[in-house]
C-alpha cells in the first residue's frame, strides 16, 4: 500500500512534495526549455525536476559578480562503479565534447561532468544513453547509486555481491517515461493527458520519496563503502565452505546535517538482523517503502531514513519490515571490519590477471601541467580492454589486466607524468574531500581546491613530530551536508563560511565510530596550530600500533564506545 500523504495533511508538507504531486512524471517543461535557443537556464521548479535524472543546475561562483553563468553537473548510475573500457571513452569523450574537460569520480563510485551549459546537456545526454548508460535517479528523492566492494571479484561470493548490487539498483529505478521520452526521443510530455497526470510509479508512488536514499554492500573484514553510513546496507557473510550465507542488513545510517540545528546530525546505521541472499532486493525494497511511507514530508532536513529510525527504534523496524516483507529478519551473524581503505598499486586478482590501483586526489580526473591523467586514461582505455572500477574514496582501480601488458600501461602512466601512490604521504593517499566551491551551490567554504594545499601544511606538521609515515584519515565539505563522509573521519574539516571550519576528530580507520566536533569553528590561518598539540600528545602518548582517532577516542573523549 502507498501512502503518498504520510498521515500529515497537505498543508504541511515541503513545496517539493507538492511540486512531486503535481507532476509524478518528473517532466516538467525541460524539454520545452532544452528546445529554446534563446533560455540560458531551467526554471526553479524544473530544476527540481531534473535532479530526478542526475542533473543539477549550478552557477560558477567564481563568476557571480559579472553575473551568473549557469552551467550543469551531470552524474552517472553505475552500479558498484564498474566500466569497461568502451564505456569509460564515452564518458572521456563527452566530457571533452560538451564539459569542462574532466570527469569526477564521486564518493559514491559513480563520474561526474562539470561545466555543462544548457545549450549541451541535450546532446550530452542523448549519446550517453545512446551508448547504453544512464544517469536516471542518480540524484532526487530515490534511491540512488548503489555501491559495492570496489575490487575485481575472486570468487563466486565477491561476484554474487556485484549481481545483487546492479539487481537491486534496476529493481529501484522509477518508472516514469519522461527520462526517455525527454533526452532520447527530445519529447515533452503533455502533462495534461490523463496517462501523464495519473502517472503513479507502482514503487514510490506520486510523490516518491522525502528524500534520497542510499544503499551499500560489504564484504568484512573491509568496509570500503562505509557501510554504516548508508541508509540501507547489507554486510556479506561467508558460510563454513566460503559461500554466501546471507546478508546483515543495517538501517538508518547518514552523514546530512545543518549548522545550528540540533534535531539534525550524522548517525551510524543499526545492524537490524539476517536475511538469506535470494530475499536481497525484496528486502531492499521493502525498506524503501518504509522510508517512503515513514519518513518526514514537511522538513527536507529532517526527511532521511536515519531520522525514522532514530526516532521509532530498531525494534519498531524490526517489527515493520515483517509485517512488510512477510518474514522475520534473523538474528545477525557475527562479522568484523578491519579497514576501509582500497588497495593501491598492482595486485594479482587469482585469475592470471592484475588490478593497479591509482590515486587520485579528490577524484578530479584531468591534465593540468606534467600530471596529464586524463590523457593517459583515454590512452589505455583505447588501447586495453580492461575495466575502470570507481571507489568509495574517489581513486580508480585499471582491472583485469593481463600480465603481459603491465609493463605497457605502467609506461603510458609515466609518459604523462603519473605518479605511484608510494610517491604521496599516506596522509595524502588517506583523504577525501567534496566538490565545493566553485559550482556547489550549498558550499559554504572551499574544499576540493584546498584540501591539497592544507595536507602539504599537514604533512610538514607530521614530519615535525615524528609521524611523517603516519595515515590519518582526513576528509573535507564545504557544508555540513556531508557528502565526503567527513564525520567518519580520524580529522574531519565541514565548512561553515570561507576560509572557516568545524573541526571534528575521532573516528576511526574501520568507519565504525563517528568522531564529534572538537572546535566549532577554527579558521585557515590556525589549523596548523590547532592540530600541532594534538598531534604531539598523539605522538608521545599512543599505545602501540594505535592510530589518531583511536587516542582521541580513548583521550579527548574518553567517554566514547572504542569498540
Amino acid at each position: 500500500m502507498i501512502n503518498d500523504s504520510n498521515a500529515q495533511s497537505k498543508a504541511q508538507v515541503s513545496a517539493n512534495e507538492i511540486l512531486k504531486a503535481n507532476d509524478p512524471t518528473l517532466a516538467g517543461s525541460i524539454a520545452a526549455t532544452l528546445a529554446d535557443p534563446e533560455a540560458d537556464r531551467f526554471s526553479d521548479d524544473d530544476n527540481q525536476f531534473l535532479k530526478f535524472h542526475g542533473i543539477y543546475q549550478q552557477d560558477d561562483r567564481d563568476l557571480r559578480k559579472t553575473g551568473k553563468k549557469y552551467i550543469m553537473m551531470i552524474r552517472g548510475r553505475i552500479p558498484a562503479g564498474v566500466l569497461s573500457s568502451a564505456q569509460y571513452r564515452v564518458y572521456d569523450e563527452l566530457s571533452e565534447r560538451h564539459g569542462n574537460q574532466t570527469l569526477r569520480i564521486t564518493t559514491r563510485q559513480s563520474l561526474q561532468f562539470h561545466g555543462v551549459v544548457k545549450r549541451q546537456l541535450g546532446p550530452l545526454m542523448k549519446s550517453l544513453n545512446e551508448a547504453l548508460l544512464t544517469t536516471q535517479a542518480a540524484c532526487g528523492d530515490v534511491a540512488r547509486n548503489v555501491m559495492a566492494p570496489c575490487t575485481p571479484p575472486r570468487t563466486d561470493l565477491e561476484r554474487r555481491i556485484q549481481q545483487d548490487a546492479v539487481a537491486i539498483s534496476q529493481a529501484l529505478t522509477p518508472g516514469t517515461p519522461a527520462y526517455h521520452a525527454i533526452w532520447l526521443d527530445g519529447v515533452q510530455l503533455d502533462l495534461g493527458a490523463p496517462e501523464q497526470k495519473g502517472f503513479t510509479d507502482p514503487l514510490y508512488g506520486r510523490t516518491y520519496l522525502p528524500r534520497k536514499f542510499k544503499i551499500g554492500f560489504a564484504l568484512p573484514p573491509v568496509n570500503d563503502v562505509d557501510i554504516f553510513t548508508q541508509c540501507l546496507g547489507f554486510i556479506a557473510i561467508a558460510d563454513d565452505q566460503g559461500n554466501l550465507a546471507g546478508y546483515n542488513l543495517t538501517v538508518g545510517g547518514g552523514m546530512g546535517r545543518s549548522h545550528n540545528n540540533d534535531a539534525t546530525f550524522p548517525r551510524l546505521g543499526d545492524v537490524a538482523g539476517f536475511l538469506p541472499p535470494d530475499r536481497v532486493v525484496e528486502a531492499s525494497r521493502v525498506v524503501v517503502t518504509i522510508h517512503r511511507d515513514f519518513g518526514d514530508r514537511a522538513d527536507r532536513k529532517h526527511a532521511r531514513l536515519k531520522y525514522v529510525i532514530a526516532d521509532r527504534g530498531i525494534e519498531w523496524f524490526r517489527e515493520e519490515f515483517t509485517r512488510r516483507a512477510g518474514f522475520a529478519l534473523e538474528p545477525a551473524r557475527p562479522f568484523a571490519f578491519e579497514h576501509e581503505r582500497p588497495p593501491y598499486g598492482w595486485h594479482e586478482q587469482g585469475d592470471g590477471r592484475w588490478f593497479l590501483g591509482l590515486f587520485i586526489e579528490n577524484g578530479r580526473i584531468k591534465d593540468e601541467g606534467d600530471w596529464r591523467l586524463k590523457s593517459a586514461l583515454r590512452e589505455i582505455a583505447t588501447r586495453f580492454d580492461i575495466e575502470f572500477r570507481l571507489t568509495p574514496v574517489e581513486t580508480l582501480l585499471l582491472a583485469n589486466i593481463a600480465d603481459g601488458d603491465k609493463a605497457a600501461i605502467e609506461r603510458i602512466l609515466a609518459e604523462h607524468g603519473i605518479l605511484g601512490p608510494e610517491q604521496f604521504s599516506p596522509v595524502r593517499r588517506a583523504s577525501m574531500a567534496c566538490v565545493a566551491l566553485p559550482t556547489c551551490g550549498l558550499a559554504l567554504a572551499e574544499s576540493e581546491r584546498y584540501l591539497p594545499d592544507l595536507l602539504t601544511r599537514m604533512e610538514s606538521l607530521l614530519e615535525e613530530v615524528g609521524l611523517k609515515d603516519e595515515e590519518i584519515t582526513v576528509r573535507m565539505t564545504g557544508c555540513p551536508n556531508g557528502c565526503a563522509r567527513p564525520y567518519a573521519a580520524e580529522i574531519g574539516f565541514v565548512g561553515k563560511g570561507p576560509g572557516r571550519y568545524q573541526l571534528w576528530l575521532g573516528g576511526n580507520a574501520t568507519g565504525t565510530r563517528l568522531n564529534r566536533v572538537y572546535k566549532e569553528m577554527v579558521k585557515d590561518p590556525e589549523i596548523i596550530d590547532e592540530l600541532r598539540p594534538l598531534l604531539t600528545r598523539f605522538a608521545a602518548e599512543r599505545q602501540d600500533r594505535e592510530r589518531f582517532g583511536d587516542w582521541v577516542a580513548r583521550v579527548v573523549w574518553p567517554e566514547t564506545d572504542t569498540n
